[in-house]
């Protein structure tokens, strides 16, 4: 009988292990093979040995112009979108009227497709047309050119980010439920305000959340990709040339794919170590109520 249960188990679990061996592991082995070798899909690979590294890290000004864009988006657009989820949740924590409505409607931007997103943040950031633009003139600033800037273009992008900051905040609220009410009753109880609350109850019962959020935008700011392919091309001045686009312009605009395949383990090293390095310092500041138990 166990026997049988086995092997329809096994059966139920086969579409999806043949799924993963031909689409999933059999090109992550492929790559690894290739990143080693000089590789233009229309004549056999050719072993070249660390080359490919090597001109990737010495030679190449691009990868780190490429890696220098996509840090820009880790260290300013992944504070500020724990931030902004963050401010949300607590907003829509309070027992307003019509709570519901507001909450759809701060979470349906999320839900969005990335390329719909990018055309219309397109035109909301156009610096002549756009209206992001014509709002600040309401105000009496003039806006900048945004993706037609160099310096502009990546705050840009970043803006677009918080606006989808909706996946985010319902994490944040479901953690914000989570907290035990009797803790706030206690505290307040004692004199404690609301900031003294925010500090000493819910940030130390949010931190494993906190944790969560953190590590997942950091691994998806490595990612960014869509945005920059739909919205400027990588430009102006390769100011939006993000480590993903450059990969996927050298495999499949320079057909380069032993080269980007290099570039692709290189990347999948960098987000091993700082993932890692997390992890080690979770335990500094990550607070599970089970530990107290």
């Amino acid at each position: 009988m166990r026997q049988a249960e086995r092997r329809a188990g096994l059966l139920f679990c086969l579409p999806w292990l043949l799924g993963f061996l031909l689409f999933t592991a059999g090109p992550i082995l492929t790559s690894i093979g290739l990143s080693f070798a000089w590789y233009d899909v229309l004549n056999r690979p050719a072993f070249v040995g660390l080359e490919n590294y090597t001109r990737l890290l010495t030679g190449d000004p691009l990868f780190w112009k490429s890696l220098a864009n996509t840090l820009y988006i880790t260290v300013v657009g992944v504070p500020l979108g724990v931030l902004t989820g963050l401010s949300l949740a607590m907003l829509l924590n309070l027992n307003v009227r019509g709570l519901t409505w507001y909450r759809t409607i701060y979470y349906l931007p999320s839900i969005v497709p990335v390329v719909a997103s990018s055309i219309l943040w397109t035109w909301i950031l156009n610096p002549q047309f756009g209206l992001l633009n014509a709002a600040l003139q309401g105000m009496g600033i003039n806006g900048p050119s945004w993706l037609a800037s160099e310096t502009w273009a990546k705050p840009g992008i970043i803006l677009m980010g918080l606006w989808g900051s909706g996946s985010t905040m319902l994490i944040y609220l479901a953690g914000l439920k989570g907290i035990p009410r009797h803790l706030y009753e206690s505290a307040e109880v004692d004199g404690a305000n609301r900031w003294r609350r925010f500090i000493h109850i819910t940030i130390p019962m949010l931190t494993p959340t906190l944790f969560f959020t953190t590590t997942m935008g950091i691994i998806g700011s490595f990612q960014v990709f869509t945005q920059a392919y739909v919205m400027t091309g990588g430009g102006p001045v390769d100011s939006t040339l993000f480590y993903v686009y450059y990969l996927f312009n050298n495999a499949f605009g320079y057909l380069r794919m032993g080269y980007a395949s290099a570039q692709a383990w290189v990347l999948f090293v960098i987000i091993l170590a700082v993932t890692l390095l997390q992890l080690k310092m979770a335990r500094h500041w990550v607070y599970y109520e089970v530990e107290a138990r």
